[in-house]
């Protein structure tokens, strides 16, 4: 019933606000607007001040757009019906007065009525009232849509900025600055900031849609001011649609970045003076005119707004060709970088507060039964925790995708709060959330959430009780033990703190000299740094050679479900072949005779797809193929070859993912977090 009022509603503020126009004639400053008032035609009073036009429909449009927030109408359906009847009303009485007045047939007056500008800007100014005062209704698509006529907008602004010749011709009718130099001189620098915007739109940034309608309705009021035509409509089509979409793009901008824009158009403004003034010093003779401070910044501004696109008329020669166009160049790029700075994403900087450590670390000890817990605690990942701090997980931004390292820790009923918060908290930073080393019995609690799950690998995990070096099966890592030990080498299992500094010196010159030009590598399942956690959380097992020095080692984390997470095993490259096997074989016994029920050793990436009896699909068999060339980038096969002599237990692992559109995103910000790729980017 609410709706079925508009008609007459419209009918009423229509008939009310043209009834306005021809009772009321005050003196206003300003262009006119010619045969507003075609009754009055005769008596040559058919023109009304542009200002006043504007209040009045300003006035009706604020009336109907109140209208259709009452009736619950959606705010660009209530644009578009509203608008397009109020034009088609206002089309029908103008041209029903002109044919009146002008005594002449009804089909001439309306043809005349279709090319006056006051029906399509009381129809614009209707639909603006209704866009901005109707019901929002939430579009998933919309962004996009947006995105692309912004898009499209802002790329035929430019072309029709740069096309030689006069204002005419369908390309120059459909763009929206066909109205005089001063709109050209405009239009280039809206279709920059336009095209730049664009992007931030169809990922919902709230200032790329600031900057996208301040452009648009700039661009419309120069329109209105200095002329109307078809790119008047196709202006205030875009402004309509950015402002009954604004609900769509609430997407924060990043505070810091707020100094950063400030400090390039500072510097924008420098470099173009200064390169502008020693440009027209240097070639002042080409002048007509003397060169002071006021010609130049004349011939500057000129330049810098295309108005002397085709040569500067103060300069003869060939710096009278170039030099406008080189400032014009300069200025849209300048344009596109602090345009940029302001709608750019959200930089992710890990910052660690003492305070959050000392929580981060207590909540391990106390809920991080997981072997992966304790890497947590590495200096290169922020912490986001609930809103009373009982759980927390750690990650870390790497080209856009917010990486989780391993599941979250903390109490179990706490965990849901939790997930469903830092999803909020990446999707309004413009961040895909992607969870590295996930176990099989979080799963479910990542779907209530809509997150997916992918199989990656398999965690080699061996039970200490339950290890043994008798039997035929091990005979080759037994072998391997009594080697060493018969060639004199000895083990020592110490806490950090009961390393001295000689020793420590010796174990970082093994871990230097075992990675040689490599990057560090890690992030889910390593630690930062050899002496970064204390005796709480570190352990290492070193392998001393007969001559007394250290030989390599294993640095263990730990954790609190009494298990031993192994993070790196350096070792000199002039050790004998089965060092590493020994080390781990008296780690185990160590971890045993101390109350540690597990030891877990490296990861194995795609272990049931590497497994030489693996029974795999055809698609699974094309999957190992493929690995399989990756075999000599990454080891994957060698890492599954060495896991396998321990005859560990294996607990399979997971990448947890929002769409499978982002995973070749995931993948490369995964193999950049663990230092694969030759960038690490911490931007979004």
């Amino acid at each position: 019933m609410r709706k079925a009022a508009g008609f007459p509603v419209l009918l009423l503020v229509g008939v009310a606000a043209t009834g306005w126009m021809y009772l009321l004639h005050p003196a206003l400053p300003g262009p006119r607007i010619g045969l507003a008032l075609p009754l009055d035609e005769l008596s040559r009073h058919s023109s009304v001040s542009l200002l006043w036009y504007l209040i009045v429909w300003g006035v009706a449009a604020a009336l109907l757009g109140a209208y259709a927030r009452w009736a619950r109408i959606e705010r660009l359906t209530a644009a578009v019906v509203l608008g397009l009847s109020l034009g088609i009303f206002n089309y029908l009485q103008v041209g029903l007065s002109m044919a009146i007045v002008r005594q002449v047939p009804v089909r001439s007056a309306l043809d005349s009525a279709s090319r006056l500008q006051l029906v399509y800007l009381s129809a614009a100014a209707v639909a603006l009232g209704a866009a901005a005062l109707a019901k929002p209704r939430r579009v998933e698509r919309a962004p996009i849509v947006v995105a692309t006529v912004v898009a499209l907008g802002g790329l035929l602004n430019l072309i029709h900025g740069v096309l030689p010749g006069r204002n005419a011709g369908l390309l120059h009718s459909i763009t929206p600055d066909a109205v005089g130099p001063l709109a050209k001189a405009f239009g280039v620098f809206a279709a920059v900031a336009m095209l730049v915007a664009s992007r931030g739109l169809a990922r919902r940034r709230h200032r790329a849609w600031q900057v996208a309608t301040a452009v648009a309705g700039l661009s419309t009021a120069i329109h209105v001011l200095h002329g109307f035509n078809h790119g008047t409509l196709a202006s205030a089509v875009v402004l309509i649609m950015l402002i009954a979409r604004r609900h769509n793009f609430d997407g924060p901008g990043d505070t810091a970045s707020r100094g950063l824009v400030a400090r390039r158009a500072l510097g924008v403004i420098a470099v173009i003076g200064v390169y502008a003034f020693i440009a027209l010093w240097v070639n002042r003779t080409a002048a007509d005119q003397p060169l002071t401070l006021r010609f130049a910044l004349r011939e500057t501004f000129d330049d810098l707004l295309a108005l002397n696109l085709r040569g500067s008329p103060h300069f003869v020669g060939a710096f009278g060709d170039w030099f406008p166009l080189s400032l014009l160049l300069l200025g849209i790029a300048s344009t596109l970088w602090v345009v940029a700075a302001w709608i750019a994403p959200w930089r992710h900087r890990v910052v660690q507060e003492e305070r959050e450590r000392v929580v981060a670390r207590a909540l391990v000890h106390a809920w991080g039964v997981d072997t992966l817990a304790p890497f947590v605690l590495r200096a290169d990942k922020s912490y986001f925790f609930t809103t009373d701090e009982a759980a927390f997980l750690a990650y870390r931004v790497v080209s856009g995708v917010a990486i989780v390292s391993g599941d979250p820790i903390g109490p179990r009923d706490r965990l849901d709060e939790l997930i469903g918060r830092f999803v909020d908290h990446a999707h309004r930073r413009d961040w895909r959330v992607a969870i590295l080393g996930a176990s099989e019995g979080f799963l479910p609690l990542y779907a209530a959430h809509g997150l997916h799950s992918l199989y990656h690998g398999d965690e080699a995990i061996v039970d200490t009780a339950r290890f043994t070096l008798e039997g035929r099966p091990i005979r080759k890592v037994r072998q391997s033990v009594h080697r060493l030990v018969q060639a004199g080498y000895a083990t020592r299992v110490l806490r950090p703190s009961e390393l001295d500094s000689g020793l420590r010196r010796e174990l970082e010159a093994v871990a230097r000299d075992w990675r040689g030009e490599a990057p560090e590598r890690g992030f889910v399942m390593a630690l930062d740094a050899l002496f970064s956690l204390g005796d709480e959380d570190a352990l290492f097992v070193i392998g001393f050679g007969p001559d007394g020095r250290a030989a390599g080692f294993l640095h263990f984390a730990i954790s609190c479900g009494a298990a031993l997470s192994l993070s790196s095993m350096p070792r000199l490259r002039t050790t004998p072949n089965g060092f590493n096997e020994w080390l781990i074989c008296d780690a185990i016994d160590w971890a045993r005779d101390n109350g540690f029920e597990r030891v877990s050793l490296n990861f194995a990436p795609f272990a049931a797809l590497l497994a030489p009896e693996a029974d795999l699909t055809g698609m699974q068999e094309m999957q190992r193929r493929a690995l399989m060339t990756l075999k000599g980038h990454f080891q994957l096969d060698n890492l599954l070859s060495f896991n396998r002599k321990f005859f560990p237990r294996w607990e399979r692992r997971f990448v947890v993912y929002e769409r499978r559109r982002d995973l070749p995103r995931v993948g490369i910000a995964a193999l950049a977090a663990e230092a694969y790729l030759p960038f690490q980017s911490e931007r979004k």
